[in-house]
């Protein structure tokens, strides 16, 4: 991996030959994408960084990084957009945001949060408040995604046949423990919380978030310290595992969702799966994200999340569409394998969802945001252990 990167870094922008044959080379530090006129060998090594690091290249109207020179047609739509559609979907979407988190402080006055070890949340709530927290939750999810142009979203229902070994008996399989999905976009959790409502894997910065904070503790949300080189992850994966086996056997737990590959792609790819979701060996449920577009990509890949964001609700409609595949229940060797689940888990995903496999991950991603904003040393993130 480090080499991958001192290769790419190793060629010189420019570079002068002397008489002898030595060439003198010039360093060149700026952004591959950041000057107006980018030079012949820059794009080939532009080229060359988007066949290794393909899951994350951008292919829509505004190129890499959202920075490409746009035609004068889509420049006069963007412009329109951003003084008419923009701030009306803000104010909107905030509204929205504002009244669930109103409902949410309600339905959690005079309640202890469950858990410890800043593990804390309310989607142990029995009765009407967790009712209304979750119904509320659902619509006002899908009344957002409504306001970000997703006005339709089509599901399809997959059946597939599992390998011979899977012995178990219809009547005897009850519900899924962990919903797993690809991972393209921060979307990707506003469609599952319009569906299904789950808990999810998130950075412990978020339970402090404004607003956001209070909302993703009635989601039961599992917080981790990403970056942390303590042994914080070891507790953080046996929370999930246990929430994984209690949603398995009690109907009224909520239900865990994690997207096993870490990181977000450009939607057309599926990177290797961490086992974290599948160590309580309990049934999972693949669902597979799509993301349909003809201007800009909502995929979350090269692109900044300001950029994003404005591009995305710049955009009159957006598509996503949604397969669904049966509940998987893993054999007894599946059980014993956790590493052997999760790839015939995604393998299954992949052959459904028409994905290409790839073999790349969060610390690639790294390496090319860095290459892309000509950052020539190694990001010191890749040293730690990623989980």
């Amino acid at each position: 991996m480090e080499s991958e990167l001192k290769d790419l870094n190793s060629k010189p922008a420019k570079s002068n030959i002397n008489g002898n044959g030595n060439s003198n080379s010039i360093r060149d530090d700026r952004p591959l994408l950041k000057s107006d006129s980018v030079s012949s060998s820059e794009n080939v090594e532009l080229q060359d960084l988007e066949k290794k690091f393909a899951a994350y290249v951008r292919r829509d109207v505004y190129g890499t990084m959202g920075r490409g020179e746009l035609a004068t047609k889509e420049k006069l739509l963007l412009g329109f957009a951003l003084v008419t559609l923009l701030p009306i979907r803000v104010v909107f979407a905030f509204t929205i945001l504002l009244f669930y988190y109103f409902i949410c402080r309600v339905c959690t006055l005079f309640s202890t949060p469950n858990g410890e070890d800043e593990q804390e949340d309310y989607a142990h709530m029995g009765g009407w408040r967790r009712a209304v927290i979750v119904g509320c939750g659902r619509a006002l999810s899908r009344v957002i995604l409504f306001i970000f142009g997703f006005y339709w979203i089509p599901q399809s229902y997959h059946s597939t046949t599992q390998k011979e070994g899977n012995n178990h008996q219809l009547e005897e399989m009850g519900r899924p423990g962990v919903i797993i999905s690809n991972h393209v976009s921060y979307l990707d959790i506003l469609y599952h919380m319009s569906y299904s409502f789950p808990s999810f894997v998130a950075k412990r910065s978020v339970a402090k978030i404004p607003l956001v904070g209070l909302i993703s503790k009635c989601l039961g949300c599992v917080y981790v310290q990403r970056e942390s080189k303590s042994s914080d992850f070891k507790g953080v994966s046996a929370v999930v595992t246990e929430r994984i086996r209690e949603a398995y056997q009690n109907k009224s737990a909520p239900l865990m969702m994690l997207f096993p590959e870490g990181t977000t792609t450009n939607g057309d790819f599926l990177l290797p799966f961490k086992t974290g979701g599948f160590l309580a060996k309990a049934p999972v449920l693949p669902v597979i994200l799509r993301y349909h577009y003809k201007r800009f990509s909502p995929a979350w890949d090269s692109i900044s999340g300001v950029r994003h964001v404005i591009f995305l609700l710049c955009q009159f409609v957006n598509y996503m569409e949604v397969v669904r595949l049966p509940v998987y229940y893993p054999s007894q060797q599946e059980m014993d394998d956790p590493k052997l689940y999760a790839n015939n888990v995604r393998r299954l995903m992949a052959s459904e969802g028409n994905l290409i496999l790839s073999d790349i991950g969060l610390a690639e991603k790294r390496i090319y945001h860095a290459a892309l904003n000509g950052n020539n040393s190694l990001p010191s993130v890749l040293h730690q252990k990623d989980d």
